[in-house]
């Protein structure tokens, strides 16, 4: 008799779960829960979670419903590769997205590829993504580092850059080094005998760290730091310029790529006149008329107490646009949503956006920042009201053509076309 129940009870579990495998369908979040980028993690997967709760209230993505599986990468990119191997072969996940770190975003997307799935990035800004690393099965909402710096060091070159000395403190891998190239570049110090630089450890950066690093830019002479840190490395190494006094002494403290929550992090008085980039904040929808975005920060403010970032705003962006890919495409088959995808013209938060067709990469309108006064800051009722917008750069001006596109990709003996 027990035996009989067993069996009938193992037969209704599987009934149940092929029930549920026909009406679902199953999305990847492979996002930092823990490590330094944690706060940019718990922002992805707050948005997430409304974007499916909003798809699924209005009927799902072809018939079915979105159930969200999440995993922590720890901004370690051997655990996004194996949370990606774990989402395909054992949670059938179709599609999956996320990333605070562009290596644990390179690392997921070639997992991804090896399963002929797609991998969205969502806070990836290396040049690497959707260049050198880029493929066929991978996209990136987000902008990349070569066009936050071209927005921001077109605003540098007109306020700080004659007669200046910059001095560089860098995440020691591919974002990090893609970033400060590319701010070089734009704002013409690539003379690293006249523009130092020194690099710090990642994943694992210590106060120590960056105490031995700011006292180089203490000797240095420098009048504008550039800190090329994110999350709470960022935040940290801020902090303690602060009380050095080292911000007081420069010309201009810059964040090459801006977050609320790093800023939130760091506190009013710290982040006040730090100049940096970003591809979208909360304020935006507001001061360019934007419908969605308005609607956007609102429901997410009413729910979780706080604006959202530009990683919320990427991973909310992401899911509706697997959702209209492949409900153009009819099928959720990898190869098709592609097609759907490459090209393609949306308005979701901002102004228009497009998903290149040769390198997966979103061309957008990108923004410069200043951190307002801390006492504006404080004013705000979440005490979020960050970032004053003081350059505006079109996506097609700011993203690096397709010739160039295709001369790094030959340089790295990479092919010109995605595959």
């Amino acid at each position: 008799m027990v035996k009989k129940t067993m069996i009938a009870l193992s037969l209704l579990l599987s009934m149940t779960a092929l029930v549920y495998a026909q009406t679902t369908v199953n999305l990847g979040l492979n996002y930092p829960k823990t490590g330094p980028y944690s706060v940019q993690g718990l922002a992805q997967l707050r948005a997430a979670r409304m974007a499916v709760e909003e798809i699924n209230a209005s009927g799902g993505v072809n018939g079915k419903k979105i159930n969200l599986v999440v995993r922590d990468s720890q901004s370690r990119p051997e655990i996004s590769k194996k949370n990606v191997e774990e989402m395909i072969d054992q949670e059938e996940c179709r599609m999956i997205f996320g990333g605070s770190s562009s290596a644990v975003a390179i690392e997921g997307g070639k997992a991804a590829k090896s399963r002929k799935r797609l991998y969205f990035g969502t806070l990836t800004y290396s040049n690497a993504t959707t260049g050198v690393a880029g493929h066929k099965y991978m996209f990136r909402e987000c902008y990349n580092s070569w066009m936050g710096a071209r927005v921001l060091a077109h605003y540098l070159r007109e306020k700080y850059l004659m007669g200046k000395r910059y001095f560089y403190i860098t995440a020691d891998y591919t974002w990090g080094w893609t970033t400060e190239d590319s701010i070089r570049k734009f704002s013409n110090t690539s003379n690293t005998r006249m523009h130092q630089g020194v690099k710090t450890p990642f994943p694992n950066s210590t106060e120590d760290h960056f105490r031995e690093a700011l006292a180089k830019v203490e000797k240095s002479r420098a009048n504008v730091l550039v800190l090329v840190l994110f999350g709470k490395d960022m935040s940290t190494a801020l902090k303690i310029a602060t009380e050095m006094g080292l911000k007081e002494k420069m010309d201009a403290v810059v964040v090459p790529n801006l977050v609320l929550g790093m800023a939130s992090e760091a506190g009013p008085e710290v982040m006040e006149g730090v100049l940096g980039a970003v591809p979208w904040c909360w304020n935006i929808p507001y001061k360019y008329n934007y419908p969605k975005g308005k609607t956007f920060v609102e429901k997410f403010a009413s729910k979780y107490g706080a604006y959202p970032s530009s990683s919320a705003a990427s991973a909310y962006t992401i899911i509706y646009q697997y959702k209209d890919a492949a409900e153009r495409a009819d099928t959720f088959d990898t190869e098709a949503v592609i097609q759907s995808l490459e090209g393609h013209r949306f308005t979701s938060l901002k102004d228009k956006q497009v998903w290149r067709e040769f390198d997966h990469q979103c061309v957008q309108t990108v923004y410069a920042v200043k951190c307002k006064p801390a006492d504006v800051v404080k004013k705000d009722k979440f005490q979020q009201d960050y970032f004053e917008v003081v350059n505006v750069m079109s996506g097609e001006e700011a993203a690096k053509d397709e010739f160039n596109w295709k001369r790094v990709r030959e340089k790295a003996g990479m092919p010109e076309n995605l595959e």
